[in-house]
């Protein structure tokens, strides 16, 4: 666990994403959550020096940071199309079922799914106040429909989730291409933050722009099989292209291989209305 700044930590080391903590004197405001029940509990266990939780903020609906939440007793917050697509899931999830490359498709049979649908929602922007300290969450699509950031101002830190990815490829399944690039550019406005991402922690402004080239390529090489009426099978030819460049671990080269594989076929088929 790591103090970013003053009162706002860091952990990386549970499977899938990077959860965080904000603290102030009316207590803790989480970001996100571990996939895991037992690494929830250690989770709050640790930041139980910090003070007692208050709200979690879920950034997306991606199963690997929202699935712990069936476990947390405390009100969850997200973006209105967040709770809608989590409120359309079976109650017992089943990560083998459909594998996107995420620490979830581990996972071979959870229960109570329903209980991690987020109480409170939002459409565009939302400011709590945990004593003293204002918390806003922004609504900023690009990765799924309703991802948001959680920014604060006073100690000048955002958790931009999804929107930049480092080391390994991002799913792309449910991106909105257009709307994420307009996301990275508004990043512009936080300039002198500490960014940091559900994936690699604090990143580096050469990374958001790293980000922007590799999602420009995308609806290029996707264009480019439509024009040649290529199958979705084709994106397991363009995944490992599109991977070049990046530092993926070896040991973790077959998972995000097959992460960007099957996100790029998802889009492929929405993109231009193919049949699975």
């Amino acid at each position: 666990m790591r103090e970013i700044v003053r009162g706002v930590v860091i952990e990386d080391k549970f499977p899938g994403i990077v959860v965080g903590a904000i603290a102030s004197e009316a207590g803790l405001l989480l970001v996100d959550c571990p996939i895991r029940v037992e690494d929830g509990r250690e989770w709050l266990s640790r930041l139980s020096d910090f003070g007692r939780p208050r709200y979690l903020v879920l950034l997306d609906a991606h199963p690997d940071r929202v699935l712990g939440a069936r476990a947390l007793d405390i009100p969850s917050l997200a973006h209105d199309e967040t709770r809608l697509t989590m409120a359309a899931w079976p109650d017992t999830f089943k990560g083998a079922a459909h594998p996107i490359g995420a620490e979830a498709d581990r996972l071979k049979r959870i229960t109570g799914v329903s209980k991690a649908v987020p109480e409170v929602t939002f459409s565009e922007e939302l400011e709590v106040h945990l004593g003293e300290r204002v918390v806003e969450l922004w609504h900023r699509p690009g990765p799924t429909p309703g991802s948001i950031w959680v920014v604060l101002h006073d100690v000048r830190v955002a958790f931009i989730g999804d929107a930049v990815s480092v080391n390994e490829p991002p799913y792309l399944g449910e991106a909105e291409i257009d709307a994420w690039l307009e996301s990275l550019a508004d990043l512009r406005e936080l300039a002198g933050y500490k960014l940091v991402s559900s994936h690699d922690g604090l990143i580096r402004n050469n990374d958001v722009n790293a980000m922007g080239r590799f999602l420009r390529k995308v609806p290029v090489r996707l264009a480019r099989m439509a024009d040649r009426s290529q199958p979705l099978e084709a994106a397991a030819v363009l995944a490992p292209k599109l991977m070049q460049g990046m530092k993926v671990a070896a040991a973790r080269r077959e998972q995000a291989l097959l992460r960007l594989e099957t996100g790029l076929a998802r889009l492929y088929r929405r993109t231009y209305g193919l049949d699975a």
